[in-house]
């Protein structure tokens, strides 16, 4: 596929895929595949390839003389990084934000106990320079730069668990943190005490504290939900 229809592609699936999550294509609702290939002006093979794409995240499904049909939202593949995007982008957001900050207070204080017994040295270095990051780019507005730095942070955290089902939800976490950013469901400079938090937590890690870091990461989980009962209710 050339540069353009790649172009064509994204466009297309973002539309559709923004157009699901967010309730314009009911729950058995059907997209009509001449239709969509009308209005973007594509054509049908581009049509195709965007429907396998929703076909493989559970939002439709294709059936002989019915067509592509709207699943229910039960069926959705949520930890889609995609489907995570679109659903935030909508008007679900708060609810969205609030179910997947909760199952990061599930999932990251215990992967950063694991990681402070399983993280290489050159894990714990970048820990550490994540963290110093995240202090130098809290003010000043500097929110993309920030943001950048926590979610390497993160990743960091979750691949030195030493469990690769939580390192794959590096992606996950990644657009929770995206998604605040983008959306300002933050403040304008983040809060200093959750940034000390980070930089105790890695040296937590590095110090092998594990009990430490499990209950400094959990810290920063609550203050994330408080958060959002203030800018997100």
């Amino acid at each position: 596929m050339t540069t353009e229809g790649r172009g064509l592609h994204t466009h297309v699936l973002d539309t559709l895929g923004l157009a699901i999550t967010g309730g314009e294509y009911p729950e058995g609702g059907v997209v009509r595949t001449d239709e969509v290939a009308r209005r973007f002006d594509v054509s049908r093979t581009v049509v195709r390839e965007v429907v396998r794409v929703l076909e493989s995240m559970h939002l439709v499904q294709s059936r002989r003389r019915v067509g592509v049909t709207v699943r229910p939202a039960r069926d959705w593949n949520v930890y889609d990084p995609r489907v995570i995007r679109w659903r935030l982008a909508g008007g679900d957001r708060p609810r969205q934000l609030r179910s997947l900050t909760v199952l990061r207070s599930a999932i990251e204080p215990v992967a950063a106990g694991l990681a402070a017994i399983h993280a290489t040295p050159e894990q714990c270095a970048a820990l550490t320079e994540q963290a110093l990051g995240m202090v130098a780019t809290s003010r000043g507005h500097q929110l993309e730069g920030y943001l950048r730095h926590d979610i390497a942070f993160h990743r960091v955290v979750l691949d030195a668990s030493g469990n690769e089902m939580f390192a794959r939800l590096g992606d996950v976490v990644a657009e929770v943190l995206t998604g605040r950013t983008r959306h300002e469901v933050m403040f304008h400079d983040p809060d200093p005490a959750a940034v000390t938090l980070h930089v105790r937590v890695a040296e937590a890690v590095r110090e092998r504290d594990s009990a430490r870091a499990e209950e400094l990461t959990r810290e920063i989980a609550v203050g994330a939900l408080q958060e959002l009962d203030v800018l997100a209710p």
